[in-house]
């Protein structure tokens, strides 16, 4: 087998739960959760989706809604041990994640290098929060996928190298159809049902380390 390289979601994948539903059901007015159902139904780009929801709130909240998600924001069992075993293995780890820098970095802090964290940034100068988005689609992509999952496999894994892809939702479906391994949970693992993708399920990090074990590095 080739060198593995693993590219592992955030939201609902390393945490339990999905940290912009999270906010959205805590500080959202309503009209909300109409926005997320048409990104979950494919009706409108993630991108669009994610735009159109952080505008509803007000920027002044910035503290008020990152202080809620640094204190009820729950880390998956076996993710620092999960962390542990690919440095151990000297398997390349990158975080790429539809979530937002003002959550996902803090959260992650001592855990995963900022190097190695992929995710969307956040513009508080305005009167409603606006998020930014470094890591758009390539020319191979025209999904608007805000943080494009695909583009970052692309860039940063060589085309011989065994591609792992663990993820949770729809914004994870396109990365998971370029894998050679998918680890999945939640609603990608319906969707790989549907689409007939090839895919283990898991609940804790501690069972993502057991896969690998068995199917990746055998001899670990």
């Amino acid at each position: 087998m080739n060198k593995p390289i693993i590219f592992c979601d955030f939201d609902g994948t390393i945490t339990n739960t999905d940290n912009i539903i999270a906010i959205m059901r805590k500080f959202a007015p309503l009209g909300w959760e109409e926005i997320k159902d048409q990104v979950l139904s494919q009706a409108i780009p993630i991108q669009e989706g994610v735009s159109k929801m952080f505008s509803l709130l007000p920027s002044a909240m910035r503290e008020e809604i990152t202080e809620y998600i640094l204190n009820h924001a729950e880390i998956r069992n076996g993710f620092k041990e999960f962390v542990a075993f690919t440095k151990e293995q000297e398997i390349p780890l990158y975080i790429v994640s539809g979530g937002i820098d003002f959550f996902v970095e803090p959260l992650l802090e001592g855990l995963v290098p900022k190097e190695q964290i992929y995710c969307n940034k956040s513009d508080f100068s305005n009167e409603r929060i606006t998020i930014l988005w470094p890591h758009t689609c390539d020319e191979e992509c025209n999904n608007e996928c805000g943080c494009c999952k695909p583009t970052l496999i692309r860039k940063l894994a060589n085309q011989d190298q065994f591609k792992i892809v663990i993820g949770d939702s729809i914004t994870d479906l396109e990365a998971a159809k370029l894998a050679d391994k998918v680890i999945a949970r939640d609603f990608l693992v319906e969707k790989c049902n549907q689409l007939d993708i090839e895919h283990s399920p898991f609940h804790s990090f501690f069972d993502v380390i057991d896969i690998l074990k068995k199917e990746v590095v055998p001899s670990a």
